[in-house]
C-alpha cells in the first residue's frame, strides 16, 4: 500500500511558505502522494437550510489546479492527486488543459480524482446543470482521455462538440490517471467500466469507527465493484482503492490497526488526514504526519 497526506486547507491558512514545508516534508517522509479537496464558492450560512450546503464562507479552499501548479515547482516526487475535483461544474476542454500543465511542470505526477458533486452552490455559481451531472461525468471522462492521448479530435456528443482541436502542451502522462469517488451503484458502475482507481465513499476510517466502516458496507461495495469490473471484461486487480484514514488522533498501535483494517478492505493506498482533530496551527499539522509516517511506515516495510 502507498501512504499519502491529505492537504487540511480548511484549517491551514494560506501562507505559502507554510504550505512549502507541509508539501516539502510529507515528499521527505516519504510520503507517495498529496491530495486536496476542491470547493469553489463557499456560501453565507444565515438563513440557509438546504441539506447541500455544507461548506461556508469560514472554511478556506485553495484551487486545485493553481495550487498544484505552486507544488510541482517546490517537490520532485509527490504525486498531486484531486480528491476529487467536481467535474461537472467544469469545462471539459480546460480541465484537460489544467490538468495537463500540472502534469508537464510537475514531471508527470498528476492523478485526477472526480466526482458528481453535491453542492449546489457550486453548480449555481458555475452556471452548470445539478440535474445531469451524472451523465455529463460519465462523457467528459470520454473526453478527456481522447484530449490526452490524441493531438487532434473530433467528438460529437450529448455535451460536447469538438472539431479537430485539441491540447497543446500535451501531458507526459497519456492519459492522466483518472479516480472515481462514490459509493452509489451508480458510481461503482462508474468506476467498473472507466476508472483506474477509486475512492469508496466519504468517510474516514479512524480507531473509533472500525466497526461503523463494516456497517457502511464498504467491504461489500469492494466486491461489488470488483464483480462489475469483471463483467465489463476488465482486471479488478488493475483498479486502486484509496481509503482515508485519521492520524491526529489515538495511538500508533490504533494507526497501525486502521491500516491493517484498510488492507483488509483491498487498499492500495491510505491517504491521512488531519483535520477535525483541534490541530490550530500548520505546524502542528506538519508534526501530524510526522508522527503517522514515524509509527506506520515501519509496519508498511514489513509487509
Amino acid at each position: 500500500m502507498m501512504l499519502g497526506v491529505l492537504f487540511p486547507q480548511m484549517e491551514f491558512g494560506d501562507d505559502p511558505i507554510a504550505i512549502k514545508e507541509y508539501a516539502q516534508t510529507a515528499e521527505g517522509l516519504g510520503y507517495e502522494s498529496l491530495g486536496v479537496y476542491d470547493h469553489v464558492l463557499s456560501a453565507r450560512p444565515e438563513g440557509r437550510d438546504e441539506p447541500s450546503v455544507a461548506y461556508f464562507h469560514q472554511q478556506a479552499f485553495h484551487e486545485p489546479f493553481v495550487l498544484f501548479g505552486y507544488l510541482a515547482g517546490v517537490t520532485q516526487r509527490l504525486v498531486l492527486v484531486t480528491k476529487v475535483l467536481t467535474l461537472p461544474e467544469r469545462p471539459t476542454a480546460l480541465v484537460a488543459k489544467q490538468a495537463a500543465e500540472v502534469d508537464v511542470l510537475s514531471g508527470g505526477r498528476m492523478r485526477l480524482g472526480v466526482g458528481v458533486g453535491w453542492n449546489t452552490v457550486d453548480f449555481e455559481g458555475m452556471n452548470a446543470d445539478f440535474r445531469t451531472r451524472a451523465t455529463r461525468m460519465e462523457e467528459q471522462i470520454e473526453v478527456l482521455r481522447l484530449l490526452w492521448t490524441n493531438q487532434f479530435v473530433t467528438f460529437d456528443g450529448k455535451y460536447h462538440r469538438i472539431s479537430d482541436a485539441g491540447i497543446n502542451p500535451m501531458p507526459i502522462q497519456r492519459p492522466i490517471p483518472i479516480w472515481i469517488a462514490g459509493q452509489s451503484d451508480a458510481a461503482l458502475r462508474g468506476v467498473a467500466r472507466l476508472a483506474d482507481g477509486w475512492f469508496p465513499g466519504g468517510g474516514v476510517v479512524t480507531p473509533f469507527q472500525l466497526q461503523p466502516a463494516r456497517s457502511e458496507g464498504w467491504d461489500v461495495s469492494v466486491a461489488r465493484m470488483r464483480d462489475l469490473a469483471r463483467d465489463f471484461g476488465r482486471d479488478p486487480k488493475t483498479i486502486g482503492i484509496e481509503f482515508t484514514v485519521g492520524g491526529a488522533e489515538g495511538t500508533p498501535d490504533d494507526w497501525i490497526a486502521d491500516a491493517e483494517e484498510c488492507r483488509g478492505f483491498g487498499a492500495t493506498h491510505i491517504r491521512l488526514t488531519t483535520m477535525g482533530a483541534g490541530l490550530t496551527s500548520p505546524s502542528s499539522h506538519i508534526e501530524a504526519i510526522r508522527r503517522f509516517w514515524e509509527s506506520v511506515s515501519p509496519w508498511l516495510r514489513a509487509q
